[in-house]
């Protein structure tokens, strides 16, 4: 931890906060303060807007292939340092190491896609209808951005929002989650080694993210916003970035459903639920909250998925043999402990788990509920810890009607050894993504995103640099 910078990074310079305020990071296995980082405020906010519209335009006129490279670079170190970074990451989030390394991987493959796509930017040339003018068709970057990233990813949605910038040709100041500050600052790090020009990249680290953002959004300087984190703060931003009509993307809440059909291969099922559930502790927008599985075939699905999560194994993230570490913090244990006891009030059956575990930290054991009514909290919150909550079904219409009877619609998932019912069921979902037979649908190269309110616009994929470049049409007569 002691090779960690712990300061504000603008202008390419490490620096402290303008008054000096620090916050803690917590390891949440232990609840031991891990580091004490730079606490920006209002000053901070502006230094970092001034290096980044500084260093904008000189930016945005960078060859493609500099910025191609410059990705390429800090894919290869992020690469190098797997183990450094994923012990950095299990210490202020609380994942198991092994996790915590499939982020790294995950994250450093966004910088290598946006390093290829970096290069295939490409506007179009024509004659207009009329025949008097050609039409010339060019892209450029929107200009400079704010990035704000959660902590349940803390690494992989930092490179997910940096890579696309800087592919583009924009500048950004990067606002992370207060709970996991580290791996953004060792990201900002990695990127200077790998060459990024000062002003290009800022990070902020604050405990007083309405002081630093809302100035920011509001002051018509910011031209881009890009936010991964829950409805409601989304819909804050959405409001204070109208007044300067600021360009939005959000990856918001979900609340996935899961169907399991009659006919589904039980064993890929309960594989898929074990993914679709328990990666990251069940800490994810991806989660599958909402378990519909056909009566004829739910006492066995649940049986099955009963074993399996009763068989992971709870604790420090560090330690050998541990699947599940804990979650972020003692407000996200609450709140998983008051939705299971809701259900159980309202006629669900624990079939394994439940109970939170005594001494330090913020663990709670993987947890599968049956017979759980439709009218149980849990149904429509974001429940964000190892919970599985199964209901059952009858009809394919009565399914899909109840999978979407709900504001979200990220991600759904589908379970059913026929073709065309696969097909027709995920054409009728409301969600913007669907894993068929699989628990796991997240990957650089696919467009991540939802609908309803789940988000706007798409990460990832060939359309997730769309998101940072605009348009220009130039008339030229035709002479």
């Amino acid at each position: 931890m002691t090779d960690t910078p712990t300061q504000l990074f603008i202008g390419g310079a490490w620096v402290d906060a303008a008054d000096g305020a620090t916050m803690p990071v917590d390891d949440p296995a232990t609840g031991e303060i891990i580091a004490h980082v730079a606490d920006a405020g209002a000053k901070d906010a502006q230094r970092a807007e001034e290096a980044a519209v500084q260093a904008q335009e000189e930016w945005a006129r960078t060859a493609p292939r500099v910025r191609s490279e410059i990705l390429r670079r800090a894919y290869e170190i992020i690469v190098e340092r797997t183990d450094e970074l994923a012990h950095l990451m299990t210490a202020e989030m609380g994942k198991p190491l092994a996790e915590a390394r499939g982020e790294v991987a995950y994250a450093a493959e966004f910088f290598r896609w946006f390093s290829e796509e970096a290069v295939r930017i490409e506007g179009g040339h024509g004659v207009l209808p009329d025949g008097r003018n050609r039409m010339l068709l060019s892209r450029r970057p929107v200009g400079p951005c704010l990035l704000i990233t959660p902590w349940n990813f803390p690494l992989a949605m930092g490179t997910r929002k940096i890579g696309p910038a800087i592919a583009a040709g924009c500048t950004m100041i990067l606002k992370p989650a207060p709970q996991t500050p580290l791996s953004s600052l060792a990201l900002a790090a990695i990127l200077k080694e790998a060459g990024l020009p000062d002003g290009v990249l800022n990070v902020v680290t604050t405990s007083r993210a309405g002081e630093v953002c809302e100035p920011l959004l509001r002051g018509g300087r910011i031209r881009k916003l890009s936010f991964t984190g829950s409805t409601n703060v989304g819909r804050l931003l959405l409001a204070q970035s109208a007044e300067a009509v600021v360009r939005t993307s959000m990856e918001l809440g979900g609340n996935a459903p899961f169907v399991v059909f009659e006919d589904a291969d039980l064993d890929k099922a309960v594989d898929g639920a074990m993914v679709a559930k328990m990666r990251n502790m069940g800490e994810a927008c991806t989660a599958a909250n909402r378990f519909f599985v056909h009566s004829s075939v739910a006492k066995e699905f649940g049986r099955r998925l009963a074993e399996r999560m009763g068989a992971l194994v709870v604790g420090p993230g560090t330690r050998d043999g541990v699947d599940v570490g804990p979650l972020i913090d003692r407000v996200g244990r609450a709140k998983v402990e008051e939705l299971v006891a809701d259900a159980v009030e309202r006629g669900a059956r624990v079939l394994v788990g439940g109970r939170t575990p005594e001494g330090p930290g913020c663990f709670y054991p993987p947890t599968v509920l049956t017979d759980v009514a439709s009218d149980s909290r849990l149904m429509d919150t974001e429940i964000f810890g190892p919970v599985a909550a199964i209901l059952t079904f009858d009809d394919e219409d009565e399914v899909i009607r109840r999978a979407n009877d709900t504001p979200w619609g990220l991600v759904g998932y589908v379970f059913t050894e026929g073709l065309d019912r696969a097909l027709r069921v995920s054409e009728r979902l409301e969600v913007g993504m669907v894993g068929v037979n699989t628990g796991l649908v997240s990957n650089p190269a696919a467009p991540f995103g939802g609908v309803k309110q789940s988000g706007l616009g798409r990460e990832g994929g060939r359309v997730g640099i769309d998101e940072f470049l605009e348009y220009q049409y130039l008339a030229v007569p035709v002479r």
